[in-house]
């Protein structure tokens, strides 16, 4: 798979702007990156940025948090991929597993997992593995495996830390062959590259265009 195909362009910072997320969209057209991944006020405007590309519109569900309701993450989803939006990353409750209530993070990811997938759309879901016990992380994978996600992702963004090469290791080595988004402090090719050899099969970046270019064109993998 070429390099750029890896990659979800990424712009979900409180003041973007709409100038901003058709400049976004561009990028991703020129570059024919994975997606771009945006807020939901943004999902049908970057689709339409995107008309006529294959460039999927990805957006966040429960962000960055992840605190917020079981019923609020489905409304969010469901409004998302009615809206056009084929790739959901919804944040996993961080506070129900530091409170040991395992099942209702089992039930909220099983719950968003049936919403996409009766839509043709994906679920990534983000565990926030900075905020994570090594114990907390092994669990939330192994259950994101029984609740038949699509990805497992390593971070927001917008927390204390974000990717690193012992996380994806990790959750790849448990995940088997579901997808592994790698994201968070991304910033350069040669950081992109030791994540995909880490396991990590989607890279979530805000600065795909300067990785790209740091690459030859015929870099793949």
């Amino acid at each position: 798979m070429k390099f750029n195909q890896y990659i979800d362009h990424t712009l979900l910072k409180a003041d973007a702007s709409a100038a901003q997320i058709e400049k976004l969209c561009a990028e991703a057209r020129e570059h024919e990156f994975f997606s771009v991944c945006v807020n939901s006020y943004y999902v049908k405007k970057a689709l339409s940025f995107l008309s006529g590309s294959n460039v999927k519109v990805c957006t966040v569900v429960g962000f960055p948090l992840g605190a917020s309701t079981m019923e609020t993450k489905r409304f969010e989803a469901m409004k998302a991929v009615a809206e056009g939006a084929r790739e959901i990353d919804m944040v996993i409750n961080v506070s129900a597993i530091k409170s040991g209530e395992w099942q209702y993070v089992l039930d909220d990811m099983s719950s968003l997992a049936q919403v996409c997938h009766q839509q043709g759309s994906i679920l990534k879901v983000i565990l926030e593995t900075c905020l994570l016990t090594q114990e907390e992380k092994i669990k939330a994978c192994e259950l994101a495996v029984k609740a038949k996600v699509d990805f497992v992702k390593t971070s927001t963004g917008f927390s204390t830390g974000g990717a690193t090469i012992e996380d994806v290791k990790l959750m790849r080595s448990i995940v088997g062959t579901m997808g592994v988004k790698a994201s968070g402090g991304i910033r350069d090719a040669e950081t992109a590259r030791k994540m995909i050899e880490a396991g990590a099969t989607r890279l979530g970046t805000s600065a795909s265009v300067e990785i790209v270019k740091g690459l030859t064109s015929t870099a793949s993998y």
